[in-house]
């Protein structure tokens, strides 16, 4: 499986989460093939399809949170349009992202013209 750390903005919202692709990580030496498929028996047996890749998307601010984690974008519940928007352009965009990359759902919607930059840059002194 692999996994990524990412930054989901909206309209004055900031949201650390982990986006996990739902996949058998596919190892680099003969000795990872026995890990790969102890991965792809687990997956398989949780019911994961590996023809339309599952990405569970996880709120990092795990403890005591409703609605925390979910591999349906739909599951966030209603009004919860910056979740839904994000996890549906991880889903789209997994392979293309990277750990810290920012999700702009303002920017996705075409709500505004330039997408934000991460808050690591714009606030460096905030260690918080």
């Amino acid at each position: 499986m692999k996994t990524i750390a990412l930054e989901i903005r909206d309209r004055g919202t900031f949201i650390p989460a982990l986006a996990v692709k739902m996949v058998p990580t596919i190892g680099e030496t003969d000795m990872d093939t026995d890990a790969y498929e102890r991965e792809r028996y687990l997956l398989r047996r949780a019911g994961f399809n590996f023809d339309n890749t599952s990405v569970i998307l996880c709120r990092m601010e795990a403890s005591g949170v409703d609605r925390n984690a979910t591999y349906d974008p739909w599951a966030w519940g209603s009004g919860a349009r910056t979740m839904t928007v994000a996890h549906q352009y991880i889903e789209q965009n997994f392979d293309h992202l990277s750990s810290g990359d920012v999700i702009d759902v303002e920017y996705v919607l075409r709500e505004t013209k330039e997408a934000k930059r991460s808050e690591r840059l714009t606030h460096p002194n905030t260690d918080q």
